[in-house]
Formats: C-alpha cells, sequence, structure tokens
C-alpha cells in the first residue's frame, strides 16, 4: 500500500488518521454543545506546501493579515479563488493518487473559550460534518489528524486538549486531494469548510453509537422495537407504555411509518451520562415477490434525485433551505428523493423523516471520470482505495442509519465494476439486513436488490415492464428503477406523461426520480446566474449544471410544476356530458379520507358555479364513481366544462387546507364561433391596399389594422433551440438543434410570388426556404374583412422531400409600443408545448407581459400558451377556434432570444412580438436523455391556420347573446 508521509496526506490512499468511529448522528441531547459555526480567519495558498503549519501554534498567532470568511462556506464563494464545473471530467490529470502542485489550500482559524457552564468532568469531541476536499486539525497545537470524505462526518476526541479560553482551532484544507479522485459528481468544484463545525461535550457515561430497529408487521399492526447500543442504557416510548433495556425487544400495536403517513413516537435513549431524544419510525422494508415493499405494499416512486444547493452559498444549506425543499416536495406530490450524490446534511434527513419522503441514501462516491481513459486505473477496481472506500461506506450507514425515511442505500454513482463497490455492498449488508441496496452501474444486480438505469427511452422502459428485456436471470427477476430520467434543463423536460403511464401499466416498473431537483446557477452580477465556463474553467460543461426542477432562487420552473400534475395520487377521469367521475386513488397507503373535492363548472373560460363533491374515503388502488350536479343554465353557443379538484381537507405538517393536489378538466360543449368576417372588397390607394379596417403594402405585407401598426407579420418556423433542442454530443442521434441549423432554418428566405385582389377577398402568396436547400414551404395568406374584423387564412404546404422536423409553424408579427396586461382564453396559466402540456389549464388568463416569459438560466424558447382561444395584447384582439394555436408574446424577437447566454443578454425593445403556431415541435429530454417522442414531432406538411384580429371591443359573452 502507498502510505505518504504525514506532509502528503492530501495524496495518500488512506481515508485519513486520527477521526473516532463513525457512530449515529442526533441533533440534540442534555448534554452541552458550542457551535464554533460563524467568521474565521483565513488564508489562501496557491499550493500545498507554499506555507509552513506554524499558524496552527498553541499561542498567540499573528492572523491580523489573514481576511476572514465565514464558516459554514467555501472560500471560492467568498472572493477567494473562482468555482469550477465540470460534469464528468476531472479537471486535473489523471494520475492517481497525486494531484497538480497547483493546489490552492485554504488555513483556517477559530479562536474560542468553553462557556462558564461547560461542565469540568467528562470529554469533549470536535465534529466536522463536511469539508472539501481534505481537511487536516490542529487544536491549541496539536495535531488531531487528518481526513477525506468531503460530504462526511469525522469526529475527534479532544477532551484532554481544552481549556476554558483561548482555544485555537486550525484547519488546513486543500481543493484537490486522493480524495477527489473519488468525488467527481456532476456539480460545480466548491473548497472549504461547507457544513457545520460543533464541540459536544460527551459526559461520562454518555450515549454512544446505536442502532435503532423498529419494524411493522402489517398482518398483526405491530411494531417491534430493540435499540442496540454500545452504551448500555434504557429506552422509552411513553406513547407506547415502552421502557426496556437497550438490546431488550419490544412488540407492540402501533400505526406505521410510511412517506403518506410519516407516523413518528417520541422516545428517549437514556444512559448513566446523557439522555438522546429518538423519533421512532415503524417500517419494514423488503423485496419481495419481484418488488420493492414496505409495510406489505409495493411502492411507487415518484421521485427526484436533490443535490445540496444554494446560488450564493453553494453547498452550505441551512435548516431554513433544506425545509423550504421538503415543504416543495411535498406540496409538488413528490414522494421520493434520491441524495445525488453523496449523504446530505443529516438535519435534511430529520426532515424527510418527519414530512415524509422515501429516500435512497447515495454514498460520496463518483469516479465518472476515468470513463474517458476506458476506466484505466478505476479506484473502484483498486484494493489500494477499498479501505477508503469500506470508510465512506461506513460513514453514510452509521450516521444516517436511525432514519425510517431512508429505506435504500445506494454504493454511489457511475462508478464503473469493481471489487471494491463489492466490497462495500458486502459490508453494508452485514451491518444493515432491514434495508435494500441500489447501485445503477452493476448492470450484472450481484450487488443489488433492483435493476436501476438512467435515461433509458419509453420503448426500452416498457420491454422491462413487459419482462421482455435480455440479460442475466437474477436482474430480470428484480424490481426496475429510473434513478434518473427527465432532464430537466432548460424548457421541459418533455414525454413525464407517458413515462408515468408506463410506471401505472407495469408492476414492475416501480417508478423513477427526474433529474434533478434546482439548477445550479451561482448568483452573479453581470450574467444573473452564472453556469460553467463563466468563470474562466479550461474545461467545463457549460449550462449543463442548470438542470433542475427549480431556478436557483427556488422559485418552481413549469418542468415542477407539469412534474406534479404527472404524478398527481389521484386521477379524475370522465367527461362532463355523462356526468359520470371516476376517482382512483394512487397513494400506495392512504385512502382519500384526507382530501375534499370540488366542482367548478365554467362557461367560455369563467366559473359560474362551483361545490362540493362527495367521494367516498376510497382505498389505495381502488376506484369510486360519483356524479356531477345537473349543469347550470348557459347560454347557446359556448364553450362549457367542468372542473373536479382534489385538495386537502385540513391543514398539514406541509401545506395548509384547501391545497391542490390533483384536478381534472371535463369538457362539456364546444363552443362556437362567431360569424368570421367578411364581404369588404380590397381596393389600391396609391402605393398601398386597403380592406375594410386594414393598411397592407403594396406586396401585400400588413401595415396597420384600425390605425395600429403591426410590423412584419409573415410564416415563421424558427425557434430559440432548448437545451434538450440542443441535445449533447454523447447521444447517438443527431439533436433537432443541429439537424435545423445545418439545413438552414434559421434563416428562411421569403420570396414573394403573387398579390391578388379578387371581389372578397386579398390573396398573399411567398415562397419560404432556406438558401442551398431546394426544399421549402409554399405559403398563402388569405384576408378578408369587415369594417371592424380582419381574418386570415394561411395555408402552408411543404415542396420537396423533408426529413428534417420543423421547430414550430405559424405567423410571427410585432406591435410597437404595445402595454399592458395580456389577457387570453386557452391553456394556462404556464407554458406548455406538446409534450409538455398536462399542467395546462383551460381559462382566462391575465398577466403582465413580462409574466409570459419563462426566465431560464440560458435563454431560450419559452413562454407558449396552447389552445388559444382569444387574446387581448395591447390594443388588438386575437379570436381563434376552440382547437386554436400555441400563443407567445414577449419583448424581443427569436433571433435576439436565440443569440442571448444570460438572462441578462436580454433587453426589452418596445415591440411586443407575437408568435401563433399552428403547431411545435415536442421538447423531449434530448438534453440527456431520449428526444421526443415520434408523435410530437413537428413533421412538414400542409397546415392551416385561421385567426381573426380586431380593434373593437370584445364580443358579449355567449350567455348575453
Amino acid at each position: 500500500m502507498d502510505l505518504r508521509s504525514p506532509e502528503d496526506h492530501h495524496e495518500n490512499v488512506s481515508p485519513g488518521t486520527g477521526s473516532l468511529p463513525p457512530r449515529a448522528w442526533y441533533a440534540t441531547s442534555d448534554a452541552p454543545a458550542l457551535s464554533l459555526n460563524g467568521t474565521w480567519r483565513f488564508r489562501l495558498s496557491p499550493t500545498a506546501d507554499a506555507e509552513d503549519d506554524t499558524f496552527a501554534a498553541a499561542g498567540p498567532h499573528d492572523s491580523g493579515t489573514w481576511d476572514e470568511i465565514t464558516v459554514p462556506g467555501h472560500w471560492v464563494l467568498q472572493g477567494h479563488g473562482a468555482p469550477q464545473y465540470t460534469n464528468q471530467l476531472y479537471p486535473f490529470p489523471l494520475d492517481p493518487p497525486r494531484v497538480p502542485t497547483e493546489n490552492p489550500t485554504g488555513d483556517h482559524l477559530r479562536t474560542f473559550g468553553l462557556p462558564a457552564d461547560w461542565p469540568a468532568t467528562g470529554t469533549a469531541v470536535l465534529r466536522f460534518d463536511g469539508v472539501e476536499s481534505c481537511a487536516r486539525v490542529w487544536l491549541n497545537g496539536t495535531a488531531l489528524g487528518d481526513f477525506k470524505g468531503s460530504r462526511l462526518a469525522h469526529e475527534f476526541d479532544v477532551g484532554a486538549l481544552l481549556r476554558p479560553e483561548g482555544n485555537v482551532l486550525a484547519v488546513r484544507v486543500h481543493q484537490w486531494s486522493a480524495g477527489s479522485y473519488l468525488e467527481d459528481q456532476d456539480q460545480w468544484w466548491l473548497p472549504g469548510i461547507f457544513r457545520d463545525v460543533t464541540l459536544l461535550h460527551r459526559p461520562e457515561g454518555c450515549v454512544g453509537d446505536h442502532f435503532v430497529h423498529a419494524s411493522y408487521d402489517h398482518r398483526a399492526g405491530t411494531g417491534t422495537l430493540r435499540v442496540d447500543a454500545d452504551v448500555q442504557g434504557r429506552v422509552t416510548v411513553a406513547e407506547l407504555g415502552i421502557d426496556v433495556a437497550t438490546g431488550e425487544e419490544v412488540t407492540v400495536p402501533v400505526e406505521p411509518w410510511t412517506a403518506e403517513t410519516p407516523r413518528l413516537y417520541d422516545g428517549v435513549l437514556a444512559t448513566a451520562g446523557e439522555r438522546v431524544p429518538l423519533r421512532v419510525g415503524f417500517r419494514t422494508v423488503a423485496l419481495e415477490d419481484g418488488l420493492i415493499k414496505v409495510n406489505g405494499r409495493p411502492l411507487l416512486f415518484r421521485g427526484v434525485n436533490r443535490h445540496e444547493f444554494h446560488p450564493e452559498t453553494g453547498r452550505a444549506l441551512d435548516l431554513d433551505t433544506m425545509r423550504a425543499d421538503v415543504l416543495l416536495m411535498k406540496r409538488h406530490n413528490i414522494n421520493a428523493v434520491r441524495t445525488s450524490h453523496y449523504p446530505p446534511h443529516p438535519a435534511f434527513l430529520d426532515l424527510c423523516d418527519e414530512y415524509g419522503l422515501w429516500v435512497i441514501d447515495e454514498c460520496d462516491l463518483e469516479t465518472h471520470g476515468f470513463q474517458a481513459v476506458g476506466w484505466r486505473g478505476n479506484p473502484v477496481d483498486d484494493d489500494r482505495w477499498t479501505p477508503a472506500l469500506l470508510d465512506r461506506a461506513a460513514r453514510m450507514v452509521e450516521r444516517d442509519k436511525n432514519h425510517p425515511s431512508v429505506i435504500m442505500w445506494s454504493l454511489g454513482n457511475e462508478c464503473g465494476t469493481g471489487r471494491g463497490l463489492t466490497a462495500m455492498a458486502e459490508w453494508i449488508r452485514a451491518r444493515d439486513g432491514g434495508r435494500l441496496l441500489h447501485y445503477e452501474g452493476d448492470s450484472s444486480c450481484a450487488d443489488t436488490d433492483l435493476y436501476s438505469r438512467m435515461y433509458a427511452d419509453h420503448a426500452e422502459v416498457e420491454r422491462i415492464g413487459r419482462g421482455e428485456d435480455e440479460g442475466p436471470d437474477r436482474r430480470r427477476e428484480l424490481p426496475f428503477l429510473l434513478c434518473e430520467y427527465g432532464h430537466a434543463m432548460g424548457n421541459g423536460p418533455g414525454g413525464l406523461s407517458e413515462y408515468q403511464r408506463l410506471f401505472e401499466t407495469y408492476e414492475r416498473l416501480q417508478g423513477g426520480f427526474i433529474w434533478e431537483w434546482i439548477d445550479h446557477g451561482l448568483a452573479h452580477p453581470a450574467y444573473g446566474y452564472a453556469y460553467g465556463g463563466d468563470f474562466g474553467e479550461e474545461l467545463h460543461d457549460g449550462n449543463f449544471v442548470c438542470d433542475g426542477l427549480l431556478f436557483p432562487d427556488r422559485t418552481p420552473s413549469p418542468g415542477l410544476v407539469e412534474y406534479k400534475k404527472v404524478i398527481e395520487p389521484v386521477r379524475i377521469e370522465g367527461h362532463g356530458r355523462d356526468g359520470t367521475v371516476r376517482v382512483t386513488n394512487l397513494h400506495d397507503f392512504a385512502d382519500l379520507a384526507h382530501l375534499a373535492f370540488t366542482w367548478s363548472y365554467e362557461v367560455d373560460g369563467v366559473s359560474v358555479a362551483d361545490g362540493t363533491l362527495p367521494v367516498p374515503a376510497t382505498g389505495p388502488g381502488e376506484r369510486s364513481e360519483v356524479r356531477l350536479p345537473p349543469a347550470p343554465e348557459h347560454g347557446r353557443g359556448a364553450e362549457t366544462r367542468w372542473t373536479v379538484r382534489a385538495v386537502l381537507a385540513d391543514d398539514t405538517a406541509w401545506a395548509g387546507r384547501g391545497h391542490e393536489v390533483a384536478w381534472a378538466q371535463l369538457p362539456e360543449s364546444v363552443g362556437v364561433l362567431p360569424p368570421l368576417p367578411g364581404g369588404a372588397a380590397p381596393v389600391r390607394a396609391d402605393r398601398h391596399l386597403l380592406l375594410g379596417p386594414a393598411v397592407f403594402d403594396a406586396r401585400g405585407t400588413l401595415l396597420s389594422l384600425g390605425g395600429r401598426e403591426i410590423e412584419d407579420l409573415r410564416l415563421d418556423v424558427w425557434r430559440a433551440p432548448t437545451d434538450n433542442d440542443n441535445g449533447m454530443p454523447w447521444r447517438p442521434e443527431t439533436p433537432p438543434a443541429a439537424q435545423w441549423r445545418t439545413l438552414g432554418l434559421h434563416r428562411m428566405r421569403h420570396r414573394l410570388t403573387g398579390v391578388e385582389l379578387g371581389e372578397d377577398a386579398l390573396t398573399v402568396r411567398t415562397r419560404v426556404a432556406p438558401a442551398a436547400s431546394d426544399l421549402g414551404l409554399r405559403v398563402a395568406y388569405r384576408w378578408q374583412a369587415d369594417d371592424s374584423r380582419l381574418l386570415l387564412t394561411l395555408d402552408v404546404e411543404p415542396e420537396g422531400e423533408w426529413t428534417v422536423p420543423l421547430p414550430r409553424v405559424g405567423i410571427r408579427f410585432g406591435l410597437p409600443g404595445a402595454s399592458g396586461p395580456v389577457r387570453w382564453f386557452g391553456g394556462g396559466p404556464g407554458e406548455a408545448y406538446p409534450d409538455t402540456g398536462a399542467a395546462s389549464r383551460v381559462g382566462v388568463w391575465e398577466a403582465d407581459l413580462d409574466a409570459l416569459h419563462t426566465p431560464y438560466v440560458r435563454p431560450q424558447e419559452n413562454g407558449a400558451r396552447p389552445g388559444l382561444r382569444w387574446a387581448e395584447v395591447g390594443a388588438l384582439r386575437i379570436d381563434c377556434g376552440a382547437d386554436g394555436p400555441w400563443f407567445t408574446a414577449r419583448r424581443w424577437t427569436t433571433e435576439q432570444l436565440d443569440a442571448a447566454r444570460h438572462r441578462t443578454d436580454l433587453t426589452p425593445g418596445d415591440t411586443v412580438w407575437v408568435n401563433l403556431d399552428i403547431g411545435q415541435h415536442g421538447i423531449g429530454s434530448g438534453s440527456c436523455g431520449p428526444g421526443a417522442l415520434p408523435k410530437y414531432r413537428l413533421r412538414a406538411r400542409r397546415e392551416q391556420l385561421r385567426v381573426t384580429f380586431s380593434t373593437a371591443a370584445p364580443p358579449a359573452p355567449a350567455d348575453a347573446r
């Protein structure tokens, strides 16, 4: 084994020296604790050996010229150096375990005294909950040791070194170390002491490590509790009448813990010197009948991958931010978290226990960058590294083993395969037989309890669901999980509804985890939010770090709103005409007694009546049918529908009474359009053409309507490519955006072929085509008018053999000087595209123009509202049929949106640009997963759009006619 000298501890493959054995974490006890978080003195050096270690001396140290830094925190986010982002590649040469001489090293100093009531007996432990990537620690001039494992806890016995005042804690942190080879997760590289530093008093006879075993027998309705402990003591759970010695087993009737019903019992573990609160959740995890089951019932994971991230503090998260994450997850129907790709701050798991989330707890391990060299030298298949791997596994399991929310351990992420992973799996199974084991990289499933994949497309997932997949016999007998799917980068992801239908159809498919929770955009004064390359990195992966369901400020993206709808745990179906509503309970454990159901009857998008809908307390997996009341009276020709909602009947810990859990719209009747405009004859006047209230130039280009200027109305097929349109180099297929740019769809040319003045219509014919191609689109604009309205009938017909899908097809025009709110009747309130429209509701909506834009960190196509019936933009009114176009309005052109790289590149202009699209290409998940499904690809074909423009007041509502 290549053990280096202490001076080279950062390049040693060992996990470190001097740390105490890992143990269970608990937030509080009756023993004193002193937080050492706060302001520390800080000095940054360019190399690991630029400064000696005299700064750690016991006596006073002249650190007056040092800077100050906040702990927890990252020095690169506090003005010292810069962050850097890579997805897969290591930002240093692959020369394990060595790292470059250029190794930013931060020396940290903290002087502290003990509280006046600090006990004089017992000992003390100094605890670090997270330091990236390697630390060496001194207290009062004595070296305590060194450690690696950035997202893992490490403790040192310091009782003999403490003094009442003037304690000097010194920590040297290296950005790069041998441990960095084990921490190649897809995220920013952010060195520093980024989790809590705490001094814990350990009384004589204190609680040591302990393991709470709390199983549940779903047949008998009983829970069995046993607490194994290093130090003997007693366990009491007053609510259950339990008072037993540690190691003693007791069985009593209990309510089980599940993510839907997170029942916790407050208990106490008491030894001679300490009392530690316990929060006991009774549940049993098992692999039975080829399925993941908890308390005898199979689970369907509606999950998300979660990195720890804050746009200003990086991975240094406070409790309020962690709670905000959990509450947002619960409020958006998410029931599970994979802690990608390391154990989270332990307080996050407390919140998962309390509010109810299934957790896959993942080890702090990824060696993805070795894939670039064919996995040569991969540490997980090198015996020298096995002690470090086992240390990481043990520190995860021992710290988190008492959380009922944790139902699976994961060996890590994207490490290939090797003997070290097998050793980890064997150790975990021997230590904890009450949970299942996950690792996506083990295609043989020799070391795991389930078959896990990333980004498998819909067709493959269906084959797996049917049991038609190839592979080892053991794997085909195991449940299947998509540990990553639905890559939430930019606009999207698309195709989630189709995945969910597969999950709900095939029992073997037990759901999946969206990648990922939050965009990792770092707050930046010039860019708004920065991503890879914005800090001058030599190697980076651009905005691939911004691929979350939340924007960096934790505002939900349209993707999260869509996901909430797709995974809602209640399905409401039916048709308004027959008055029957079918309600299916998709919960795994809970009945529907906690929900109240309401109905609303809408005429032309406006509610005219509402009430409650009595739905029985339907059990999990069961269905009920209920009747809607008679439809209220309304005028003829209106578009009518019922909206049925399931809301919380009472306040819960995670949302208040009335919070919406599920909904559906049940159409009843399709509206009838008023008579279309016509009758006016086009006439020539000087160099213009006049048609009713409209003025055209001699080429037939619309200039104004009722005195309202209209700019550059013409066919448009281009959109600013989304991240999913752009795809990624490793995907086998050519991404749509590359096909579009190669063909030249971003620079189409328009050729006028004819202007025809008929008796009641003006017809303008053009050919729209890209340069250097014989493909084209023949376009006819047929204009008709009466005294106040203008009707456009747009016909589009392709020429040639189009093998490339279109980004969009429709018209675009500008409205100079338009202002005020935008009102529309159609899909809303947020954006929707062909494969992301589950959450779009039909109604009458109003929003400020700027609110119609979705502020993706990297600007791209956004903001389309589907199924437009009518809209009012500025002084212009637009009317369409019930199956109307997509409607987009923004203060910049598509070309300006396409050219922007950051939010701050977009400068609003005085002109509002409106798109009315007959079709839009789907979104898909091609930034990492499959592209748009075939049915959502916009093929060039004959298309027609009918739209009426006016500047007059809108017609009277249908019920008034």
